[in-house]
């Protein structure tokens, strides 16, 4: 079992004098200059759209250290925010909150944010196993009779959300999220959702990782098309181990998942306030994130 330090913990960032643009469930983003942003990820913690009371020591690293390998694999193919996570790059006024920033900060490109979270689901599982079993559907989506709980799907599909900063995401419809942002923009989204998740599942399963689903952010910058935000991490994904893969059964998983079921198991509301984690949770949960890294990296991730 990892041991547990509280100094080790980072439930919120202070950079006296840089503008704080938001304190999101996780992130914390600050304006940096007219096209620049800072992201630090935290090691909060939200499970059902409640920010628990305690941290996951190290969480906000793997995050940001995860994304960043992410990006530099689709660098090429896919027009992305990032821009550099050396400190020592960073602009004079952030140097002072080194302590701070380094392993769990980016520093990226300003881009205008789509509203909708573009969800791309690979197999039957959460949430639309429960939607498949009540109506055949994943998100208003026919799919095939008979699937089980796991089951790879044929083609991955796109069932778009929307982005709530507070309390919970809702799956919108296609034509709601056409309806937000245009079609021509709803098309490209998924398209491009659709065709990243397909690369790094197929990444994934080389490294012993089933990417069950995922969801992605985009935003704008001029007529171009941004990936944003965290990319196919442990919080914005479904991870699972390919060895012992089985339908018909709920997976173990290298994500925040074992906490949502200890949750479950505790008789929680989904409701705030969120019962406390106990020391063995938050450290198995340290060790779930770890091992995504150093499965999907290749590298175990120090500091």
């Amino acid at each position: 079992m990892i041991q547990i330090s509280e100094q080790k913990v980072l439930l919120e960032s202070h950079l006296p004098g840089i503008h704080l643009l938001s304190r999101g469930k996780v992130r914390d983003v600050y304006e940096v200059d007219g096209g620049r942003l800072l992201i630090v990820a935290t090691d909060r913690l939200s499970a059902f759209d409640v920010v628990m009371s305690e941290g996951i020591p190290g969480k906000g690293k793997v995050l940001t250290q995860l994304s960043i390998f992410w990006f530099n694999f689709l660098d090429g193919s896919v027009p992305h925010h990032f821009l550099t996570a050396d400190v020592r790059e960073y602009p004079a006024v952030l140097q002072p909150f080194e302590s701070q920033l380094v392993g769990r900060s980016m520093l990226v490109k300003k881009t205008e944010p789509y509203p909708v979270e573009c969800v791309v689901r690979g197999y039957l599982a959460g949430s639309g196993w429960r939607g498949y079993q009540e109506t055949g559907a994943v998100c208003g989506i026919k799919l095939p009779a008979g699937l089980q709980e796991s089951a790879r799907l044929d083609s991955a599909i796109f069932t778009p959300a929307t982005k709530a900063k507070e309390g919970h995401d809702e799956n919108i419809s296609w034509d709601e999220m056409a309806a937000m942002i245009g079609m021509k923009s709803a098309a490209t989204l998924r398209e491009k959702s659709i065709e990243v998740y397909a690369r790094a599942r197929e990444y994934g399963e080389s490294r012993g990782v089933i990417i069950a689903d995922t969801k992605f952010e985009w935003g704008v910058c001029g007529s171009e098309i941004f990936l944003i935000d965290e990319v196919l991490t442990p919080d914005s994904s479904r991870f699972w181990p390919l060895e012992g893969y089985a339908p018909g059964r709920a997976q173990p998983s290298f994500d925040k998942q074992y906490v949502r079921d200890y949750l479950e198991q505790a008789g929680w509301n989904k409701t705030p306030p969120p019962p406390h984690l106990p020391t063995e949770v938050i450290g198995r949960t340290v060790e779930k994130y770890l091992e995504a890294y150093q499965r999907l990296a290749g590298r175990a991730l120090l500091g």
